[in-house]
């Protein structure tokens, strides 16, 4: 169900965690992401920017290459995945209001004085 202005999400990435990993342990020890990129058929960006998300992860990002780390970077798709969830709830609610507001006009029962 795709819903306006929800975007699907990403897929995963192709590369398995573990040569991820690999990778970026050898351009730590002074393999160049184009190298790399030619040896293992990704591109050099991918490469680079792994090594740049593995840097921050150990606390020590690249200069003028400061983001989130991975698991901050988790917490904010999920917190912005509940804040739509919840604005898309509060819409629902706002227009379910507004309908039995409108039909509480004709639908009200005389009340019965005993």
């Amino acid at each position: 169900m795709n819903l306006e202005g929800v975007s699907e999400p990403r897929t995963r990435s192709p590369y398995r965690a573990e040569f991820r990993q690999q990778i970026v342990e050898l351009a730590c020890v002074g393999r160049t992401p184009a190298e790399l990129s030619c040896e293992f058929g990704c591109s050099a960006q991918t490469i680079a920017n792994w090594a740049a998300q593995a840097a921050v992860d150990r606390g020590k990002p690249l200069p003028g290459k400061d983001g989130l780390t991975t698991a901050e970077r988790e917490e904010l798709n999920r917190l912005r995945r509940e804040n739509r969830q919840l604005k898309l709830e509060r819409e629902i609610l706002s227009k379910a209001t507004a309908w039995f507001a409108a039909r509480g006009d004709k639908t009200s029962t005389p009340s019965s004085s005993s």
